[in-house]
């Protein structure tokens, strides 16, 4: 699989990039969002990495760009900011997942497999709930209207598709969307949960996931 990482910090670029390849993939690496925006547009990836805090174009501006030109590729946001804002901001601007600094490279290999495995498991066929549809071949959330679901949104409604006569806990939940990754928690699943009704209600569906912070949750119609 191909890669682009873009880390403006030369040293921790190379070491990123050697483990990396190191573990099979191809990569190239950018050190400024102009220059990750180029690669973008003129190359395709299975994956992207992104720090925020570039020059000449920060991490944010890079996704929202090439999100608003129509490239779905998974992005990982690497980030010093560990604030509740800062993840959702980032989200709302296209991010498929996000990854605080300082890392350990266990964990952003195990974060860039999850972004990539869609590739090797996820169904082309359409899912269908209520007056709603989701297409695991782009990641299309759609009714009236449609949007583009991250990775982790994703794989969290499909969860509840497959599951549809159950309300499930977020220890399930944390166990089949988030795999074990020690930094999500109960408060993640919460964030998450509201990600997935406010994109619902941007759709015009009349589905919603019922529960309150901490579940059981369930996938209903109003």
């Amino acid at each position: 699989m191909k890669l682009l990482l873009a880390e403006d910090t030369r040293d921790l670029n190379r070491v990123v990039t050697a483990m990396l390849r190191h573990e099979g993939y191809i990569v190239d690496s950018a050190y400024d969002g102009e220059e990750a925006l180029v690669d973008i547009l003129s190359n395709g990836y299975d994956a992207i990495i992104l720090d925020i805090m570039m020059p000449k174009m920060d991490g944010l501006s890079v996704l929202r760009e090439m999100r608003k030109r129509g490239i779905n590729t998974p992005v990982l946001l690497l980030t010093a900011k560990a604030e509740v804002d800062d993840r959702v901001e980032g989200l709302d601007a296209g991010a498929d997942d996000y990854l605080p600094k300082p890392f350990a490279m266990k964990e952003l290999l195990a974060r860039i497999r999850a972004m990539t495995r869609r590739r090797t498991e996820y169904s082309t066929d359409l899912l269908r709930f209520g007056d709603f549809t989701l297409n695991a071949e782009n990641f299309e959330l759609a009714s009236e209207n449609s949007v583009r679901l991250s990775v982790k949104e994703f794989a969290l409604l499909q969860t509840f598709m497959l599951n549809e006569d159950k309300a499930l806990d977020s220890d399930y939940i944390l166990s089949h969307v988030w795999e074990g990754e020690k930094e999500s928690n109960e408060s993640t699943v919460w964030l998450y949960v509201n990600y997935l009704k406010r994109k619902l209600t941007s759709i015009d569906s009349n589905a919603t996931i019922s529960g309150e912070k901490g579940g059981p949750y369930q996938l209903v119609m109003k």
